[in-house]
């Protein structure tokens, strides 16, 4: 049975890779999570169509050329409950306002099947709606596993559609903070950039020409010798922004492990929180504003850098 369908075009930049590989990446920024060998299977089975007759994982796609994947609809999976530790910071009969630690996986996935904030959510009994999936059950919007900080999700089908509405539009007020490596020279900064897929190597984001409209903006909190510390404002909400367009500026953010320099801070993963949340409630329309304070280990650096 077919759940639905995704019609997907080929840039410039994606030329001459396997058709396996990219649809795998194309459908990743749709939000559709498919590993390449359920899509290896779906072109066999011939649920992907395309300008040409026949289609094998190992076509070169070709610049303009189209796709339409059918996507099957997946088996009834049961998210199974696991003791995570996170902090709940509001909860109504709609949605659900977390804190979550670094080193945390939003939602069950390939490699992560359990101890995600997901399964922490079921094992306290927190009921979510299953527009985003079986294994995103309530996700409208991610942060990085090592990323800390706020994130809400949707307890009730309305409450999804309001948020996800908001996400798309832009509208929710989102601030990080971070820790970049170099002197930031001005106060104030907006970096904007187009994200898509490093066509060097696709398991990263990189500012490209042909990438989706990104704008971050940033501020100078406080400046250190090799260190600056930001407060991030974003506009859009693409895959690893702030790490892509901070490492595009040449000021990685410090402990990054996949865009920044090999000689950085002690921290597990980048020095990165999301530390303001701000959006529309999705029932009575109030607006709601929370705030998480920096976790200990980005405490600790700024302490060692004031030192």
């Amino acid at each position: 049975m077919i759940g639905m369908r995704v019609q997907l075009g080929v840039d410039s930049l994606s030329e001459g890779i396997r058709l396996d590989r990219w649809l795998t990446d194309a459908l990743a920024e749709q939000g559709v999570e498919a590993s390449r060998t359920q899509v290896q299977e779906w072109i066999r089975k011939g649920l992907v169509h395309g300008n040409r007759v026949e289609l094998r994982p190992s076509n070169p796609v070709i610049a303009a050329e189209f796709y339409v994947v059918s996507i099957p609809t997946p088996e009834p999976v049961e998210v199974q409950g696991d003791p995570v530790s996170f902090q709940v910071i509001y909860e109504d009969e709609s949605v659900v306002v977390v804190n979550k630690p670094r080193g945390i996986v939003v939602h069950p996935a390939a490699g992560h099947e359990r101890n995600t904030l997901v399964n922490g959510l079921v094992f306290r009994g927190v009921s979510l709606s299953y527009l985003g999936g079986a294994l995103r059950p309530g996700v409208v919007h991610r942060i990085d596993k090592d990323t800390s900080g706020l994130l809400v999700l949707a307890k009730t089908d309305g409450a999804y559609h309001g948020l996800a509405e908001q996400f798309r539009e832009h509208t929710m007020q989102r601030r990080y903070l971070a820790l970049v490596h170099g002197v930031v020279p001005h106060d104030k900064g907006r970096v904007d950039g187009p994200i898509g897929r490093d066509p060097t190597n696709r398991k990263r984001m990189a500012v490209v020409e042909r990438g989706k409209p990104a704008i971050t903006h940033f501020a100078v909190l406080e400046r250190f010798q090799a260190y600056t510390f930001l407060d991030l404002h974003l506009e859009t909400g693409r895959t690893h922004q702030i790490r892509v367009h901070m490492a595009f500026i040449g000021h990685p953010v410090a402990g990054d492990p996949v865009y920044g320099p090999r000689h950085t801070l002690m921290i597990e993963g980048q020095a990165l929180h999301a530390a303001t949340l701000g959006f529309r409630h999705p029932e009575n329309g109030k607006e709601l504003c929370f705030t998480a304070p920096l976790p200990e280990d980005m405490e600790g650096l700024l302490r060692e850098l004031r030192s």
